[in-house]
């Protein structure tokens, strides 16, 4: 636990200090991207705890796009494991709830998702893990997945 703890305070430390490092300030109109941390809970033959880092863009009026890189911790089989990934989410609206696509990659898996976004604060996905490699030690994880997470910006503004 005492790892746990460890790795979200290093998360927290390397995140925290580019608060301020912001392009623009609201008054000039705000920066081309929005960005901040996100924690989530997926399930996909175990239990994961989501945590990463997030920048969000508008390609167009109407449309978003995110890009996030972090980790997935689990404590499967007797071990704790942490797996790297990297996502794309793209919403396909910009009105109350957003609904979105999304692709998920790791070393061991591929996984597409649907969902829905409450203002891209609260993302709900469901999908498919298609398994590339198995780690070793560990069992596939491939098969359904459900996901939820909570996004929290760090600014608020687009230009």
């Amino acid at each position: 636990m005492k790892k746990i703890f460890l790795l979200l305070a290093v998360f927290a430390v390397i995140l925290l200090p580019a608060k301020g490092q912001q392009e623009l300030s609201a008054s000039k109109g705000g920066s081309s991207w929005i960005w901040g941390p996100s924690v989530g809970y997926q399930y996909q033959k175990g239990n994961f705890l989501k945590v990463s880092g997030w920048g969000l863009f508008a390609p167009n009026d109407n449309q978003y796009m995110k890009i996030d890189a972090g980790a997935n911790f689990t404590w499967m089989m007797d071990k704790t494991t942490v797996i790297p990934e990297l996502g794309f989410t793209y919403y396909l609206s910009d009105k109350g709830v957003w609904p979105f696509l999304k692709g998920e990659i790791t070393p061991y898996t591929v996984t597409p998702k649907v969902g829905v976004s409450l203002l891209s604060l609260v993302d709900i996905g469901v999908g498919y893990g298609f398994d590339m490699q198995t780690k070793d030690n560990f069992k596939p994880l491939k098969g359904f997945t459900t996901s939820i997470s909570v996004n929290v910006p760090f600014n608020f503004f687009i230009r």
